[in-house]
């Protein structure tokens, strides 16, 4: 049926818009793990352990396909599941992948020897489990070689965003800013690296100043899993009707959600 777009709460939303606009005969099941959220200050069992529950009930749901607009999914959790528990008969991507190529100018399966890129002083903002993983830097370091990056965790911004609190949301995106910038004074690039974190990308660009590029994932993704269904249109199946799934409270998380997306999204219970 549909295609499975999963976060911990609400900030794959923004990914689900990018996806969307771009294939918008697509049907997609969402689904938001809010009595869990935020995944960032768990440990990496208890994020694979979530991520592996929240997958099968996409699956439940008809999505043999399922995307994990989480990056602290995709950095704790998505090595392992592809290691030892997804079966062959489904698809689990995530959200490093479009990000890493877009840094690199280069495809994922291409494994020439690492070489230089045009950045070499990245920013990396994202939560406490991501930062812990280490997965970007692993990531990169693959590809490319003179890369520093500075990661930041930004500890509290989540569950901000996640309480519709954007007056404490944009003092801790400035607060977040300023400390990595005392490491880092002139980073080119910043690398918003949880999907929550689009909600408030002009803070962090106005923080950051005019001559940061700030990376956002939404329609990297967007574009990566068109070709991706381009090459690989059996993973699409039937189903025509949208859907809004979560563990939380579904009228709090669709008042929320309505905010954050300016139009109207109902949640039902997972």
């Amino acid at each position: 049926m549909a295609v499975g777009v999963f976060d911990s709460g609400l900030g794959g939303l923004t990914v689900l818009e990018a996806l969307t606009q771009r294939l918008p005969d697509v049907p997609f099941a969402y689904f938001a793990d809010s009595k869990h959220a935020p995944y960032g200050v768990r440990d990496a069992d208890d994020v694979y352990n979530l991520t592996c529950a929240a997958t099968q009930r996409l699956w439940d749901e008809g999505c043999d396909l399922v995307i994990l607009a989480c990056n602290t999914a995709s950095a704790a959790a998505l090595r392992r599941m592809q290691e030892s528990w997804i079966p062959k008969d489904k698809r689990v991507l995530g959200v490093f992948v479009p990000l890493i190529e877009a840094l690199t100018e280069r495809q994922w399966g291409d494994n020439s020897p690492p070489r230089e890129v045009a950045v070499k002083h990245v920013a990396l903002f994202a939560t406490p489990a991501t930062v812990r993983s280490r997965a970007f830097q692993r990531e990169l370091a693959f590809r490319a070689i003179g890369v520093d990056v500075e990661a930041q965790a930004c500890g509290g911004l989540v569950d901000a965003i996640e309480e519709g609190d954007m007056i404490l949301a944009e003092a801790l995106v400035r607060s977040h800013v300023d400390a990595l910038m005392r490491k880092m004074p002139t980073p080119e690039a910043a690398i918003l690296g949880c999907t929550h974190y689009p909600l408030m990308q002009e803070i962090f660009q106005d923080a950051l100043g005019p001559d940061v590029t700030v990376y956002s994932q939404a329609n990297l993704v967007a574009a990566s899993l068109e070709d991706y269904l381009r090459r690989h249109p059996g993973m699409l199946g039937s189903g025509t009707d949208s859907v809004f799934l979560t563990t939380g409270d579904p009228a709090k998380v669709s008042r929320n959600a309505t905010q954050f997306l300016k139009r109207k999204i109902a949640f039902t219970s997972a």
